[in-house]
């Protein structure tokens, strides 16, 4: 196309202006172009270019970047614990013993995700694993609150004692339930929150309930002695 061709296909804003005043129906009657420009007709059929208009505009704008804002700030957290849990699966298989698993545990719930506490327990009456928290039986139903439940987010007063010295310190757990060797013995796995708000009820348990499988398959490598 040849460069006076092209000259004649470009807009200039005289051209756009007196197009639109010799068809002031093609912006008049688009509702949709309307909205989108933020304008609106008057009582007096003219296009309200004032303050108003930009206002909200300006307004919608500042919407969407706040709302693009707040999912790439999911995204990455997201993106994170995924990151920290797929670590902490490796520590945990390279566990040695039922000792050195439980180490590893309280270990990635302080060193990886900044947590009060990590603690592995199983019910009695037969022996308990060294390094893990000894509970009665039927104790494991009493602290998620129903011997259906498989895991709990929040606070559960009944879940201090496992934290021990550092009870103090928990302000929100995240546990689940283990199953472990066969015929099953139960137990959980727990982690303790300083932040009230670091694990709530209406929270997902996704990522710690993986964790509850890893520490399962690890622990049955080995008998309990």
């Amino acid at each position: 196309m040849s460069e006076a061709r092209l000259e004649d296909l470009r807009l200039e804003p005289e051209a756009v202006r007196a197009f639109l005043a010799s068809n002031p129906d093609l912006i008049r009657g688009d509702d949709g172009l309307l909205a989108e420009l933020g304008l609106r007709i008057d009582a007096a059929n003219v296009v309200d270019f004032g303050p108003a208009a930009l206002a909200r505009v300006h307004e919608a704008h500042q919407r969407e970047a706040s709302v693009r804002r707040e999912l790439e700030a999911t995204a990455r957290a997201n993106f994170a614990a995924q990151a920290q849990t797929h670590g902490a699966v490796i520590d945990l298989l390279e566990s040695r013993n039922h000792a050195d698993l439980a180490r590893r545990v309280d270990d990635l719930a302080q060193l990886r995700f900044g947590l009060a506490a990590g603690v592995v327990a199983l019910e009695g009456p037969e022996n308990t694993p060294a390094g893990w928290r000894t509970l009665v039986e039927g104790q494991v139903d009493m602290i998620l609150d129903g011997h259906q439940r498989l895991h709990r987010m929040g606070f559960a007063p009944t879940a201090l004692p496992l934290f021990s010295e550092r009870a103090e310190s928990v302000q929100s757990m995240a546990m689940v339930r283990l199953a472990i060797w066969e015929p099953a013995r139960q137990g959980l796995i727990a982690f303790g929150s300083g932040d009230p708000e670091g694990f709530t009820p209406d929270m997902g348990a996704e990522l710690v309930a993986f964790l509850a499988r890893v520490v399962e398959r690890t622990a049955e490598r080995w008998p309990v002695l």
